[in-house]
């Protein structure tokens, strides 16, 4: 028998060659940590958006050549310090259960990425300056699109596209959406973590570094060379309302008829000042999610009182509320358009295809109680829509998408394919804070350029703001304050290479995943073999 250990370097095959193995186990740690603490600053409300890349260099770094349990540890590690102060925000008034029970969730995906990227470092060490970006990019695609669907539909809040706002990758959003930015991001972030790899060791390793740096530079900068925006077919006047809520918390609703009077009040008062020349006419007004949670089709009331905003304004309102029904015991999120004079008569409605879980619905409500009470303030499920949302408001068609909706491929895609000319995002963020509200607004402009369209975000309590084609932001209302404000967009006529491919470039990213996996599975087996026959 032959020891391994006498066999010379170059005739053993790739994966058993690892003269420096894995680093050690508190600087792995260590780096999961740096990992996490970084994703999580890229994000609003801190946006540094450059730290994104170096956070997936870190837990690539952390995670190489390690064994699946280890890899497995490091990405939750890296997930709890990336999501329990990302979605923080989900504990202001529900207590801290359902935050844990997320964030673990969440960081159970980056779990799942840091053993899959363990596994297949020796497909990454065939060629780590090349395989390493790509591969990193790739798994991070992966590892998305199965947070984004599982479980309940999925929660894809957090993914590395969501914070690339400000940066020049934003602009490849328009070539392939957000799963493009993400592995754009990604891509850059393994090239640093190729270029740092045990660099100390020699001049070429420090050079190494320089280089792996200068191409996640060049990687993130080209994006600003990718053309934005598309063909106008004119322009539309558009208001925005912020009611604000008596007080903040779950129990807006017990203040409804207060927050649907400051609707009210807040467009009557903007109509005073179209009247007094102060801003422009609008040709229509956005309200939004659950600016009237009486629903105003049944409740005569209610009805009187948006006939009254709608009458003083002289445009039809684009109302967020519920609405009872379609059966006994159901309700619904939906958008309004409301026509001066309707009287309640409306013909126009969306409704919320992607209600919450757990905050519009509860799934097995009778074994989620075994877990918390809490559950019980959701008091009837929402029923979902089947229906993509394009509304004709005035002179535009203009797309429904309420709230987390806005974080969904698909859902924000079907409006554009359906002739949305302006996105139109409704929520309400009283039951949040202010980072939440930032965090949404970064995917409208994403979504902005994605598809080409100007878009909007109207929320009950800020942040309101209009976005344009470019993904700029104009107007951003203050948190907690009652605002109106005017601008014009630009109505979208053409569509987008990312629009007119919709899934496939997530899906080719993803197969690609897929055939990285199997030459891990390949490459583990011949070296078994190998050794096998060496003893």
């Amino acid at each position: 028998m032959v020891d391994a250990a006498v066999v010379p370097e170059r005739s053993r095959p790739v994966a058993l060659a690892a003269v420096d193995g894995p680093l050690g186990l508190p600087w792995a740690i260590g780096l999961a940590v740096l990992s996490g603490a970084a994703l999580l600053v890229a994000f609003p409300p801190y946006g540094w958006w450059w730290a994104a890349p170096v956070g997936v260099a870190a837990l690539s770094v952390a995670v190489h050549r390690r064994r699946l349990r280890a890899g497995a540890g490091l990405g939750f590690v890296a997930g709890v310090v990336f999501f329990a102060p990302l979605l923080s925000w989900t504990n202001l008034h529900t207590g801290s259960l359902p935050w844990v029970l997320l964030s673990g969730l969440q960081a159970g995906y980056l779990a799942l990425l840091g053993a899959v990227a363990a596994f297949v470092s020796p497909v990454v060490d065939r060629r780590r300056v090349v395989l390493w970006p790509v591969v990193t990019g790739l798994l991070w695609v992966g590892q998305e699109a199965l947070r984004g669907r599982t479980p309940f539909g999925g929660f894809p809040w957090g993914r590395l596209a969501f914070s690339q706002g400000d940066s020049p990758v934003l602009s490849w959003a328009a070539v392939g959406g957000a799963p493009l930015v993400t592995f754009v991001v990604a891509v850059a972030g393994g090239a640093v973590a190729a270029g740092v790899w045990r660099s100390w060791r020699s001049w070429r390793g420090l050079a190494l570094v320089v280089g792996g740096f200068g191409v996640a530079v060049l990687v993130l900068l080209v994006g600003g060379l990718v053309p934005v925006g598309g063909g106008s077919s004119g322009s539309v006047v558009v208001a925005l309302v912020q009611g604000n809520v008596p007080r903040m918390g779950l129990d807006f609703n017990a203040q409804r008829r207060a927050v649907l009077d400051n609707h009210v009040q807040g467009t009557v008062g903007l109509a005073r000042r179209v009247a007094a020349g102060e801003v422009p006419a609008p040709d229509l007004v956005v309200w939004p999610e659950n600016a009237s949670d009486v629903d105003p089709t049944r409740d005569p009331r209610a009805a009187a009182s948006i006939d009254e905003a709608a009458a003083a304004v002289g445009v039809p309102i684009l109302v967020g509320a519920l609405a009872y029904g379609p059966g006994a015991g159901e309700v619904r999120n939906v958008s309004l358009v409301w026509e001066p004079g309707s009287g309640g008569d409306v013909e126009q409605v969306y409704v919320k295809r992607h209600p919450v879980p757990f905050a519009e619905y509860v799934p097995f409500r009778r074994l989620a109680r075994m877990v918390t009470d809490q559950v019980d303030l959701v008091r009837a499920d929402f029923v979902a829509g089947s229906q993509p949302g394009v509304l004709r408001v005035g002179p535009v068609a203009v797309s429904g998408v309420i709230c987390f909706e806005v974080a969904y491929d698909g859902l924000v895609r079907d409006t554009v394919t359906g002739g949305a000319q302006v996105l139109a995002v409704q929520t309400n963020n009283a039951t949040f804070n202010e980072a939440e509200a930032a965090q949404q607004l970064a995917m409208v402009r994403l979504r902005a350029v994605e598809h080409g369209r100007a878009g909007l975000m109207a929320s009950t309590v800020g942040i309101s703001a209009f976005v344009d084609q470019n993904g700029r932001v104009s107007q951003p209302t203050r948190f907690n304050t009652a605002a109106a404000v005017v601008s014009e967009l630009e109505l979208g006529a053409t569509r987008t290479l990312a629009t007119r491919m919709g899934f496939w470039p997530e899906a080719v990213l993803v197969v690609f995943a897929g055939v990285v996996l199997v030459a891990a599975v390949w490459l583990r087996r011949r070296v078994v073999s190998s050794d096998t026959e060496v003893r």
